[in-house]
């Protein structure tokens, strides 16, 4: 965040000052009381479950030198009626100043799934050629966004912004925020169906993300995709799409697993192969390397620097095909953060490519589907299946259509410890599982259990 005096924020979000006009902000904005910097803005939300009004002060001890809030605070302070819309006017006020003093690339992404794997790769290649910001986590909705954009400032060459959404409209005005110089729809999928009504619809909402592109900004898209490719088809600018199909400009081919389940292909782009290897589990991120290629490139990166970058690109974010062993020797693969229909069959092509010998994949539920979800639950059963996964251990009562097609593979717990005491008594040292399903479950707390063993 670039040096604010706190009586010009106020002015900015159209607040009340509470504090000395030149009180100077110098950190980033925070929503958690616990991760403040010094210099920091805390940014007080009340929620359904806290009022972070009332953790103001562990906020100034931490070393916040003022607060966002609604409400009068002992601290410092601008006062509205919407800290969140107050930190976005904040957040797009940052970015449009470290614009008009130059220098500034501003890349947008994308996708049903897949998002923040591929904007920790592009964060990744990006930072070993100059100051990044990137998100932590999946922070890539109204709150995430702005808190994100916030972290940039005037060294600042590349910001990187992953946008989700769960209705039309969300992503354009994601957009207004920070309009892209780059943008990325990876892939259109089934992820929050219930919401959305239609997958067309999804794909609209995608979209907005080229729609609402800087003059001149260059458009990155799955290649293989039909979806994608019909909703951003009235883009006129420059494309590159990625994938596995001819017509690719980035195209992968002769992927394989090595035997650490870690893919490596061959990446072609203007006529010229590269080799490349990503060091992360499952063919899956063979289509996210050849996005986050595309994307560096449109921003400027050399395809060698971008090569060797990606096979230094180790996991950044948790829970998500994370991988450790028990201490008898199983492999755990951690990803719990969140399940869909589209991750979580590329989850279990991976778990059956990977696992040496037994197969055991632990799910839960997958929310958000609405009346389909029975029949999607049901289809993951199907496919485990037909991968020949050994064990299916199925948690929840929403997840339970998939123990019913998985046959004698199949076997359903009503919670998270009633299947952690089944896995403790049956784990082999030489079994490999997978723990995923949307992240309302909790299946984290299954593997937090199981990796002492």
């Amino acid at each position: 965040m670039i040096d604010i005096p706190l009586g010009q924020i106020a002015e900015i979000v159209g607040g009340t000052l509470a504090g000395p006009a030149d009180l100077i902000v110098l950190g980033p904005a925070f929503v958690d009381s616990r991760k403040v910097q010094p210099g920091g803005f805390f940014v007080a939300i009340s929620g359904e479950k806290s009022d972070g009004h009332e953790h103001v002060p562990a906020a100034i001890r931490a070393g916040a030198v003022a607060v966002l809030a609604s409400a009068p605070v002992d601290a410092p302070a601008v006062l509205v009626d919407d800290p969140i819309t107050a930190l976005a006017k904040l957040a797009q006020w940052t970015i449009a100043k470290l614009r008009a003093n130059g220098g500034l690339t501003v890349i947008a992404l994308t996708g049903s799934q897949g998002k923040t794997s591929v904007k920790d790769l592009v964060g990744h290649v990006l930072e070993t050629q100059g100051p990044t910001v990137f998100p932590e986590g999946s922070f890539n909705n109204e709150l995430g966004v702005p808190l994100t954009m916030l972290r940039a400032d005037a060294a600042t060459r590349w910001l990187v912004l992953e946008m989700g959404a769960r209705g039309i409209g969300h992503i354009s005005y994601l957009c207004s925020l920070a309009t892209p110089d780059v943008g990325a729809v990876l892939n259109v999928g089934s992820a929050h169906l219930g919401e959305f009504g239609s997958v067309e619809n999804i794909a609209q909402a995608k979209a907005e993300i080229i729609e609402n592109l800087a003059a001149g900004g260059i458009a990155v898209m799955n290649a293989d995709d039909e979806r994608v490719r019909a909703a951003t088809r009235s883009h006129a600018g420059e494309q590159i799409l990625f994938g596995y199909g001819s017509d690719a400009h980035v195209q992968i081919s002769h992927p394989n697993l090595d035997d650490l389940g870690h893919p490596r292909f061959d990446l072609t782009y203007e006529g010229e192969t590269w080799p490349v290897v990503v060091p992360q589990i499952g063919f899956h991120h063979a289509i996210n390397a050849a996005a986050a290629f595309a994307l560096t490139r449109a921003a400027g990166i050399e395809p060698n620097q971008i090569v060797s970058a990606l096979a230094s690109a180790t996991p950044r974010s948790a829970m998500r095909m994370e991988a450790a062993r028990t201490q008898s020797g199983t492999l755990v693969i951690n990803d719990a953060y969140n399940a869909n229909p589209e991750s979580m069959a590329a989850a279990l092509r991976t778990l059956a490519e990977v696992a040496p010998e037994r197969s055991v994949a632990v799910l839960g539920p997958m929310l958000e589907l609405g009346t389909d979800s029975d029949e999607q639950h049901a289809k993951i059963g199907e496919l485990a299946t037909s991968l020949g996964i050994d064990r299916v251990i199925v948690v929840g009562e929403i997840a339970a259509p998939i123990a019913g097609t998985a046959g004698n593979r199949g076997e359903f717990f009503g919670t998270v410890e009633d299947a952690v005491d089944a896995l403790k008594a049956s784990l082999l040292p030489t079994d490999t599982v997978l723990v995923k399903a949307s992240r309302s479950i909790g299946l984290e707390k299954l593997v937090e259990q199981l990796l002492p063993l």
